[in-house]
């Protein structure tokens, strides 16, 4: 081997060795300190772009759960109030059952009437007033016509429409208790009320349908996003076993590195003792 000193190749060689070596020791300390295996594009593009997408549909159908938990407890508080409504209705029953009997005076049909005319004035409330986040949950409009939109997925028109059925019928009801005067019309009045607890009882039944849906849909879209999840994992999350073992590699490397330019930076000083 010539002996030069204006080149040191090996210096250059040991040099460059150790540029990539840090490199790639640097890499190792950042997947180990962030948790990451990719933490940039040039860590591996592909990879970056398919954790991206399973982080964006995860944290969407993590979203999707709670309107589904969001629906699941808007129509139990629909549900409750037409349990109340369904308890004031079967008591103005047994009030216009009493009142349609000849046995009892008109005195006494009036204070049957006004317990009525009590009830029927908070069925009337309860129908327009329940609300759950300022959603009037038993009007027309959300139970019978339209309505309410679930969404329950991560893609536009995944949705579940919670409707309940008409009250109507129900409302209707409410009217009767003015009209408790005469034992006839009292006994017209059961038909009436039994309308209205037809519809309360085909509401409740379909808010109990959408309750089941909405449980099941919830606990599927928590098991996909889980599962998304640990894909993603898999992809993108430091394997520290992995990551320890090249990171004590690469130290060694660099050690015996620093050692080797440190000789091959010596070896032109062996050019002196041929000139002494």
């Amino acid at each position: 081997m010539s002996t030069i000193i204006n080149t040191n190749v090996a210096s250059m060689q040991a040099r460059d060795a150790l540029k990539v070596n840090g490199r790639a020791m640097a890499n190792a300390m950042e997947q180990l300190s962030t948790g990451q295996r990719v933490n940039s594009a040039s860590d591996g593009a592909a990879g970056l772009a398919i954790s991206v997408a399973m982080s964006t549909q995860a944290r969407s159908l993590t979203t999707a759960v709670r309107n589904a938990n969001d629906g699941i407890s808007m129509a139990q508080t629909a549900e409750g109030a037409l349990i109340e409504v369904s308890n004031m209705l079967q008591r103005m029953r047994e009030l216009a059952v009493q009142a349609s009997t000849e046995t009892i005076s008109t005195g006494q049909r009036t204070y049957l009437s006004n317990e009525a005319v009590a009830l029927a004035k908070q069925i009337d409330n309860t129908i327009t007033n329940t609300k759950w986040n300022g959603i009037s949950v038993l009007s027309e409009a959300s139970m019978d016509t339209s309505g309410i939109k679930i969404q329950v997925g991560d893609s536009a028109g995944q949705e579940l429409v919670v409707k309940g059925a008409s009250l109507s019928a129900a409302k209707e009801a409410t009217v009767i208790p003015a009209a408790w005067s005469t034992q006839a019309l009292a006994s017209a009045g059961i038909a009436l009320i039994d309308g209205g607890l037809s519809a309360v009882n085909n509401a409740r039944a379909n808010l109990g349908v959408a309750i089941n849906r909405l449980t099941s849909i919830g606990d599927n879209l928590t098991n996909i996003a889980q599962n998304l999840t640990e894909s993603r994992s898999r992809i993108v999350d430091t394997d520290y076993a992995a990551a320890t073992a090249e990171m004590a590699r690469t130290m060694i490397i660099q050690q015996a590195g620093t050692a080797v330019l440190a000789q091959a930076n010596q070896r032109p000083q062996l050019v002196l003792a041929l000139l002494r």
